[in-house]
């Protein structure tokens, strides 16, 4: 309870010259103005100036949070009314705030047996007292939380798949190594042929109440660790803890259109949790290859078609790649370079059902070299296109 002494020993609003009431902003301005003059950087060398720099530091990041601001003034209204007192040893003005009572012993009172934790057989000082009071994990939420199962942590692992099984979905086998339910003892940590018991001391729950002073308050069980829970015969293989590291092979369905860098959960098939608490989740990033004709563009595919000029000209029925076979595309005659036809339902597989569309785009391909004929053939082109009027840069650039 380290921060609640400290919360004790230090004025907080005094280390930055604001009133106990100040609203957030004026806390704010404080803190800047006080942050800028003691920063290390413009007081090179000053220790004086480093710590009360550290000083600042601290209250702003109490006094900035609503919550731990509302708890460090319920802590410092609490034990208001005094310093402690060598002697009495108990709480200046009657003890705690409406208490009406004042707990002495006689003798020097030391501030950390106050918040520390306890003498030899006995317990968690005043520490869990502050627990109960401000709700950090103390009363009902604590015993709550902690008696819960230890469930077990979630991980992740990469797979590289191909463009198509991507798109259309596979079945690829991983191989894992992690903590997994022990095969010998089944989860359950007890030797095969024995089983856990319920623990005496806390019948199952995994906490013990007891008293201090006008206050109860519950703490783990010591005699099952907190688990509710005793194993008299562990199982040799885990050691009790039912978990065991191993490798084991999952067969992960990968469903049709997964992107590169999706993570796909599994649930429960993560680190395996302790004494047959839940397993984890397990992540499997994707990672696709890219493809030499296809890309993607959500569930579409696009695919650059190259065609002969010819082609565009006079048109033309073009045999086309998919994923999953091929398909003629029919070229009107005077289809313009660049041009993108769409080939409905022959794209990637939604996951709604149906698939998206094939766009392909049409780009001419000039050869490379041309025997005699094809030149001639060329010129003849050339100059009958000219007869008819056409000119392709009669209206660029002007």
């Amino acid at each position: 309870m380290a921060p609640q002494r400290e919360w004790l020993e230090h004025d907080f609003y005094k280390d930055l010259g604001v009133a106990s009431d100040a609203s957030a902003e004026e806390i704010k301005k404080a803190y800047r103005k006080l942050a800028r003059e003691l920063h290390p950087d413009a007081n090179p060398g000053d220790s004086a100036a480093e710590e009360r720099f550290k000083r600042v530091s601290e209250a702003h990041s109490v006094l900035s949070d609503p919550e731990k601001r509302k708890e460090y003034d319920e802590t410092r209204a609490m034990f208001a009314g005094g310093r402690f007192r060598g002697g009495g040893n108990g709480f200046p003005g009657g003890g705690f705030p409406g208490g009406g009572t004042t707990y002495t012993t006689g003798g020097d009172f030391d501030l950390g047996d106050l918040f520390g934790g306890g003498q030899a057989g006995g317990g968690g000082g005043f520490g869990d007292i502050f627990d109960g009071l401000f709700n950090r994990g103390g009363g009902s939420q604590r015993t709550s939380t902690a008696s819960r199962p230890r469930r077990g942590k979630d991980l992740e692992t990469e797979t590289t798949l191909s463009f198509k099984d991507a798109a259309l979905g596979t079945t690829v086998p991983l191989r894992v190594t992690s903590p997994s339910p022990c095969t010998t003892c089944h989860g359950s940590g007890a030797k095969p042929g024995t089983s856990p018991r319920v623990c005496p001391n806390c019948n199952g729950s995994g906490f013990v109440s007891r008293n201090q002073g006008a206050f109860g308050f519950s703490e783990p069980c010591q005699d099952c660790q907190g688990t509710g829970s005793r194993i008299d015969d562990p199982c040799t293989d885990c050691s009790g803890s039912g978990v065991k590291n191993r490798t084991r092979t999952i067969n992960v369905r990968i469903p049709a259109g997964v992107e590169d860098g999706q993570r796909i959960r599994l649930a429960g098939q993560g680190e395996a949790g302790r004494r047959g608490a839940p397993s984890g989740d397990l992540y499997v990033v994707v990672h696709v290859t890219p493809h030499k004709q296809f890309t993607r563009s959500g569930n579409d595919l696009r695919v650059q078609l190259p065609v002969r000029i010819s082609e565009l000209v006079l048109g033309a029925t073009v045999s086309v790649p998919t994923l999953e076979g091929s398909v003629g595309v029919k070229i009107p005659p005077n289809t313009t370079d660049g041009r993108t036809l769409r080939v409905r339902g022959r794209g990637v597989p939604k996951r709604s059902g149906g698939a998206g569309d094939l766009l392909v785009t049409v780009k001419v391909a000039v050869p490379d070299k041309l025997d005699d004929a094809a030149i001639e053939a060329m010129r003849a082109y050339d100059q009958a296109e000219r007869a008819s009027g056409f000119d392709p840069r009669a209206n660029w650039g002007k």
